[in-house]
């Protein structure tokens, strides 16, 4: 079972979407795109070597992360990494295009590859197989999943457990379903560089009986040094990871105005009184102060331990550490409107140097998706009406 459409996470149908949306589509190429072949890159050490245009545009595009419910696949999932090209924000509309021209994308078993990688979700005491199909690659990866107790050969460190996935190889790892809450997994296998080509997604174990919210969301942030993907794509660009700039800000790998976009982009689709549970990844290297507009919340879980009632209280700024994991709830209680949800450094709301972009989308009321102010911002983004 998968859920692809605005946010990952227990959605509208796209039924739903077309009536209230009127049926928007995107412009051409704002959409996500998929071929068929893949380039591999070159060695971790070296910067990669040049890239033809024909070949490069013969990468598959990333798509929207999916939700892959491992419960109703047996307890069984295999992740491939594709060699891809990901659009953060496609048009040249608010600073776009945004593109990193490669990315290492996560594929579920025959879905399509995503950056974030898929949602893997499971329920407490089902535990995971995942295996990793490293089939048609150069680079050596492993997986490491944060949060839940494991055995040592399942930690996948290369150098501290001795196993690595090599090129054309395959290895399942058993992942105990042990420490209910949302968790991160990535590659550990040149980890500097691998998590910033895009290895990263999120492992959400539901504690025993539980109760979904009205509408709940993932969010994964994401801070970028472009530098390091178009130097894998074959540009003559200097990139160490001892100089790090990140230029490129995202939710869910898209920067605004994608972001709210409300197929292609992560927008917070809400009705009047809904109960909101929003859980936030942080798979960047710095801090992320995310904030929502007009909204107070508790924070109710943090990195798979629950809050304590006693210890929740109401705010609107939650400051996420690199690997962090907070989960929020929030009643859908203002007056229905269009709020934004974004990173209040502003220098991470901004699409190189134009503002607003980059780390920012929206808590957006199904009524207001239907007024002339959600068409002129659709309009102004770029996208068509």
């Amino acid at each position: 079972m998968t859920d692809r459409i605005g946010a990952p996470g227990f959605d509208m149908s796209r039924r739903e979407l077309v009536a209230a949306t009127g049926g928007m589509t995107a412009l051409a190429g704002c959409m996500s795109r998929l071929g068929e072949s893949e380039t591999p890159s070159s060695e971790e050490s070296q910067p990669a070597a040049e890239t033809g245009d024909d070949e490069e545009s013969s990468l598959p595009w990333t798509s929207s992360p999916e939700v892959v419910q491992v419960d109703e696949r047996g307890g069984s999932v295999t992740l491939r990494s594709v060699t891809a090209r990901h659009a953060v924000h496609p048009l040249d509309s608010m600073g776009g295009p945004v593109e990193l021209p490669q990315v290492w994308a996560f594929q579920a078993d025959e879905g399509e590859p995503s950056v974030p990688g898929p949602i893997l979700r499971t329920t407490e005491g089902n535990d995971i197989e995942v295996t990793l199909d490293n089939t048609g690659n150069v680079h050596p990866h492993t997986l490491h999943f944060h949060g839940v107790s494991k055995t040592w050969e399942n930690d996948g460190v290369p150098t501290t457990t001795g196993i690595q996935v090599g090129p054309d190889e395959k290895h399942t790892y058993t992942i105990p379903a042990n420490v209910p809450g949302t968790h991160l997994y990535h590659c550990h296998y040149q980890t500097h560089h691998h998590i910033d080509m895009g290895m990263y997604g999120i492992f959400r174990v539901d504690p025993k009986g539980y109760e979904p919210a009205d509408k709940e969301y993932f969010f994964t942030v994401k801070d970028w040094d472009s530098r390091l993907n178009r130097q894998f794509a074959g540009e003559d660009v200097d990139y160490s990871p001892r100089n790090r700039n990140p230029d490129v800000f995202t939710i869910n790998g898209k920067s605004l105005p994608r972001t709210l976009h409300p197929e292609a982009g992560s927008p917070i689709i809400v009705d009047h009184g809904d109960t909101v549970r929003l859980h936030i990844v942080n798979a960047g290297y710095m801090s992320h102060p995310m904030h929502t507009h007009n909204h107070r919340f508790r924070l109710v879980e943090k990195d798979g331990g629950q809050v304590p009632k006693a210890a929740q209280y109401d705010h609107d700024v939650t400051n996420i550490a690199p690997a962090e994991r907070h989960t929020i709830e929030f009643t859908a209680d203002a007056d229905p409107g269009i709020y934004l949800l974004h990173c209040h450094k502003v220098n991470h709301a901004m699409n190189g140097r134009v503002y607003p972009g980059g780390m920012v989308t929206g808590i957006v009321y199904r009524d207001a998706m239907d007024t002339d102010v959600f068409a002129d911002l659709m309009e102004y983004a770029g996208y068509e009406g």
